[in-house]
C-alpha cells in the first residue's frame, strides 16, 4: 500500500525477483505469485492515491478496493508493507494521508504493518536510522504506529537477494509477534463493502444497458443529413482536469500547450472526415466557486462561445475519474457552467478523463460509487458521458465514438447548435456576477465598469491597470492580424493565445462592442 508514486509495483517486481506488475497507474487490485527463497509468496499491490490528498478526497472504488485487498489472498496477508519513497520530503499531509487509509482496514492493522522504504539508492552513506531522525516528528509517529518495523529497499539492485531474504524474515518476525496469525479484517466491514460493490455492479449494468438502447433508438431516427461533416466543440472544466490532452486526443496530434492559460485557445483539425474545432476555455482552481473566480476567466466563458460561429455543437465538461468528485466540484462545474445560461445544459456532454486508470472497471461502475453529486450533475445535462485513455492516443474508436455522441446530442436538439443569449443578455449575466463579488471587503481594488459592461481594473493608486496576462496592455485592444499589430479604440477584451501559424485566429473587437471573428 502507498500513494502512486511510491514505488509499489516496483517494489513488488523486486519482491518476486521478475516484472510481474505493470507500472503503470491502477484503480484496481492486481495479485501475482511467485517462488521466493523456498517460499510461495503471494503479493497483492492495492491501488495508491495522490501523495497528500486526504481519504475524503480518494475516489469511492479506490477505498472499496483498499479494503478488498486483503480478501485477495484467503485467509488473509501476513503483513501490510506501507511504502514510503525516501527521495522525497515527508510531511504531516503523507502521514496523514497513509494514516487515514489504511485506517479503512481497522486498527488491528497496524499490528500487521512494516514501513518499507524505497528508492534506497538515494541514501547513499547515509543509514536508514539517519533519515528516519532527520525527517522528524512525522515520520516517527508513523512509525511508531506500526511498533517500528520498517525496511529498506534499493529497486536498482535487484541482483541483491539478501535485501529480500531479510524483508522476508521481518515478515515472518511480525506474525511471530502476533502470535503466530496473519491480519484478519473484521468481517462486518468486508461484508458492508462487497455488498456495495454488488449493488454498484447491478446498477451499473442496468445504467449501461439503459445507455445503449438509447443511443441506438437515437441513430435509428437520424437521417443522413444529421451525419455532420463540421464538428465545432468547446472543452470545459477546472484546472489540471484534463482538457489541453482531451483536446489534443481529439485532434490526434500536440495542438494544445499543457500549460495553464488564462484565455480561449482554438485549433482545428480534420478527423474522421469532419472537419474539428475545438476550443478549450480556461480553468478555474478544482472546488472555486464562480464567486471566487476572476472576472477575466468569466469574460472568457462567455465570449468563448463566439470563437465557432454560429456556436458549438457541443460543451464537453471534463471530469477527472482518477479523483473523488463532491459537492464542492458539482456545484463549481455547475456554477461556472450556468454563466453560459440554462440552456448550455442540453448540449453538454461529460467527457471523464484518466480512463486508463479504470482497467476493467467500467465508467458506469464509477459512476454509480462516486454517488449522488456526480448523479446530479449527469442528470443535468441528460445522462451523456463518454470515457477517454488519455494514454491510448492509437485507439481511435474512443474519439469516433464521441463523435458520434456529439451528432446525438445534436439531433436531440433538432440539428441545432447551441446559441448564446443576445449580446446585452451575456453583459447584464456577467454584471450580476460582477455586482456579488464587488461587495468584498473594504481596501480590494476597485474594479470600474464601462458602459460595454466589461470591467477594466485599477489599483487604489490610480495606476494603470493590472491584468493576469504577463503581455503589457493599455486601453486600447490589440488584435493580431498575419503577424501586424492592430490596435482600435474599444473595451479591453483578453487577445486570444495565438499559435504562430496558419491555423491562428483572429478575434477583434470594433467600437460597437460586438466581436468580430477573422479566420485565416
Amino acid at each position: 500500500m502507498g500513494d502512486r508514486a511510491a514505488g509499489k509495483s516496483s517494489s513488488g517486481n523486486t519482491i518476486l525477483g521478475r516484472e510481474e506488475f505493470d507500472l503503470k497507474t491502477s484503480a484496481q487490485c492486481v495479485r501475482r505469485h511467485g517462488e521466493v527463497a523456498d517460499r510461495h509468496i503471494t503479493v497483492i499491490e492495492a491501488p495508491g492515491w495522490w501523495s497528500n490528498d486526504t481519504v475524503e478526497k480518494s475516489p469511492e472504488l479506490l477505498k472499496q478496493e483498499i479494503v478488498l485487498s486483503v480478501s485477495l489472498c484467503p485467509p488473509g496477508p501476513h503483513a501490510v508493507l506501507l511504502i514510503i519513497d525516501v527521495s522525497y520530503r515527508f510531511k504531516k499531509t503523507e502521514r496523514k494521508a497513509l494514516q487515514d487509509h489504511l485506517d479503512l482496514l481497522s486498527e488491528r492493522v497496524w499490528s500487521h504493518t512494516i514501513v518499507l522504504f524505497t528508492r534506497g539508492d538515494s541514501l547513499l552513506d547515509t543509514s536508514i536510522e539517519q533519515y528516519i531522525e532527520s525527517e522528524g516528528q512525522d515520520l516517527q509517529r508513523l512509525l511508531d504506529k506500526c511498533g517500528n518495523r520498517f525496511h529498506v529497499l534499493n529497486n536498482l539492485n535487484r541482483s541483491d537477494d539478501t535485501q529480500i531474504k531479510e524483508l522476508l524474515e521481518k515478515i515472518e518476525e511480525t506474525v511471530a509477534q502476533n502470535n503466530g496469525r496473519h491480519f484478519e479484517i473484521d468481517r462486518k466491514i468486508l461484508q458492508e463493502v462487497e455488498e456495495r460493490r454488488r449493488a454498484e455492479e447491478e446498477r451499473a449494468e442496468e445504467r449501461r444497458k439503459r445507455m445503449k438502447k438509447r443511443r441506438e433508438n437515437i441513430r435509428s431516427q437520424m437521417s443522413d443529413a444529421q451525419h455532420l461533416s463540421e464538428l465545432r466543440i468547446v472543452l470545459m472544466g477546472y484546472r489540471e482536469a484534463g482538457k489541453s490532452s482531451s483536446g489534443n486526443i481529439i485532434l490526434g496530434r500536440e495542438e494544445f500547450d499543457l500549460k495553464t492559460s488564462a484565455q480561449c485557445v482554438r485549433r482545428h483539425g480534420e478527423v474522421a472526415d469532419r472537419h474539428i474545432t475545438v476550443i478549450e476555455a480556461p480553468g478555474w482552481w478544482m472546488n472555486y466557486t464562480v464567486e471566487k473566480s476572476p472576472e477575466l476567466l468569466k469574460q472568457e466563458i462567455v465570449l468563448r462561445v463566439s470563437l465557432c460561429p454560429p456556436g458549438p455543437h457541443a460543451v464537453l465538461l471534463i471530469i477527472p475519474v482518477d479523483t473523488r468528485f463532491k459537492e464542492t466540484e458539482r456545484k463549481a462545474l455547475q456554477d461556472h457552467l450556468d454563466l453560459l445560461s440554462e440552456r448550455v445544459w442540453s448540449h453538454t456532454i461529460v467527457l471523464f478523463t484518466h480512463g486508463d486508470s479504470l482497467l476493467d472497471t467500467s465508467i458506469e461502475q464509477y459512476i454509480e460509487s462516486e454517488g449522488q453529486d456526480l448523479q446530479r450533475l449527469l442528470d443535468k445535462c441528460g445522462n451523456r458521458y463518454h470515457v477517454l485513455n488519455n494514454l491510448n492516443r492509437s485507439d481511435d474508436t474512443q474519439i469516433k465514438e464521441l463523435l458520434e455522441k456529439i451528432e446525438e446530442t445534436v439531433a436531440l436538439n433538432y440539428g441545432r447548435h447551441f446559441e448564446m443569449d443576445g449580446r446585452k443578455e451575456a453583459e447584464e449575466r456577467l454584471d450580476k456576477w460582477r455586482l456579488q463579488t464587488m461587495s468584498g471587503a473594504e481596501g480590494s481594488d476597485s474594479r470600474s465598469v464601462g458602459s460595454s459592461g466589461y470591467s477594466s481594473f485599477r489599483s487604489r493608486s490610480g495606476a494603470e491597470p493590472v491584468f493576469s496576462s504577463s503581455r503589457s496592455r493599455d486601453s486600447s485592444h490589440t488584435s493580431y492580424e498575419s503577424g501586424a499589430i492592430k490596435r482600435h479604440n474599444s473595451i479591453d477584451l483578453p487577445p486570444p493565445i495565438m499559435s504562430g501559424d496558419e491555423r491562428s485566429d483572429t478575434r477583434s473587437v470594433g467600437s460597437s462592442g460586438s466581436v468580430q471573428l477573422t479566420v485565416h
